[in-house]
């Protein structure tokens, strides 16, 4: 018998129905039909109505001539059809209530048009069930960069950065794509602008990722500079290119290879550590012995994505095993689940691990 249910939906006003694809085949009750092949579990059939409909808001939704609605029918498998405020989604059972879920996350943000990167994001957060973008979020991860709209998009974000907030040393290790260097950024950005630190120092291993330094043109801070890049990416995003180069002149922002923190004391300072899963063990050790009195820490890095010579330990694994049970050090592991770029990055971070595990 088909299972119908309607009703208020919780966001975007109108009305939805459920049923399984088995259950539209086979009809209206009494009615006698060919039994389908049952190898698979059924389709599910979601229905939605936005209402009061509004032409304006639909079309925001849908994209030029559905190009949102094909991406969805795509990223999720599943498909995706539409007669004016009326919504049809066939697909499998969790597919298919994500991109529901999808639907009326975007639908609340439909009084603009909807950029493609915003689709993307919200694919992210709609499946890994963190508050979207319009959400409120936690009053208490509010963060003062020029990125108003920033907020942990997965859970595992957001537990990323309380731990910032909470620890004086905290680890980020994951795959690429999760986050894990601009979220540290902007909490470096906030501290120093609510004055709890007073610089902002970041710094990354020189390691060589199938390439020579010595075959680059320049001086040593030349060849250095195309490493240190993503960094200088996420402050011109959340300071300005302006406020970056003028903390600069002053001192207030520092960005430099690991190898110059030997021999220095870093005080009332926001450090962070990227690319760390490509330091040594001794490295590491040097590098957290440098830490002073008001500091704060941030440790990132993918520890599947390791450019040390082969049978070379690398410092942040080891940091790991070894601090594991220090008080006042923090860790938050992420996964493909917690990728905010194209979704296709998740799917190939989850192809790869699949891999590495074939081969072990």
């Amino acid at each position: 018998m088909a299972a119908h249910c309607a009703g208020r939906a919780a966001r975007g006003g109108g009305r939805r129905s459920i049923e399984t694809a088995r259950d539209a085949h086979n009809g209206t009750p009494g009615r006698r039909q060919s039994p389908l092949p049952t190898d698979d579990p059924p389709a599910l059939i979601l229905r939605h109505s936005f209402e009061p409909r509004d032409n304006s808001r639909l079309a925001h939704l849908c994209g030029s001539l559905d190009e949102h609605l094909r991406s969805i029918e795509s990223l999720l498998d599943v498909s995706v059809s539409r007669r004016n405020e009326f919504f049809r989604i066939e697909g499998p059972k969790a597919a298919a209530e994500h991109a529901m879920n999808l639907l009326l996350a975007l639908y609340e943000q439909s009084q603009r048009p909807i950029s493609t990167q915003q689709l993307q994001l919200a694919l992210v957060q709609v499946g890994a069930g963190a508050p979207t973008a319009d959400a409120s979020g936690d009053e208490g991860l509010t963060l003062r960069t020029r990125r108003a709209d920033l907020v942990g998009r997965t859970p595992n974000q957001v537990t990323y950065l309380r731990n910032i907030l909470a620890h004086d040393i905290t680890f980020g290790i994951g795959p690429a794509g999760t986050g894990k260097t601009f979220l540290a950024v902007a909490c470096a950005v906030d501290a120093l602008e609510r004055s709890a630190v007073q610089r902002i120092i970041l710094t990354r291993p020189a390691v060589e990722a199938g390439e020579r330094l010595g075959f680059l043109p320049g001086d040593l801070a030349q060849k250095v500079d195309p490493y240190l890049r993503p960094l200088y990416d996420a402050l011109h995003d959340l300071m300005g290119a302006d406020k970056v180069a003028k903390a600069l002149e002053k001192g207030t922002l520092e960005i430099a290879p690991l190898a110059f923190m030997r021999g220095r004391t870093l005080n009332h300072a926001f450090v962070i550590l990227d690319e760390a899963q490509n330091s040594t063990s001794e490295q590491m050790k040097m590098f957290l012995t440098r830490i002073g009195f008001g500091t704060k820490v941030v440790i990132n890095g993918d520890v599947s994505q390791i450019d040390l010579p082969r049978g070379t330990v690398s410092g942040l694994i080891d940091a790991e095993r070894v601090l594991r049970r220090v008080r006042g050090i923090a860790a938050t592991r992420f996964t493909s689940s917690d990728v905010v770029r194209h979704p296709l990055v998740a799917r190939i971070v989850e192809a790869y691990d699949a891999a590495r595990l074939d081969e072990q």
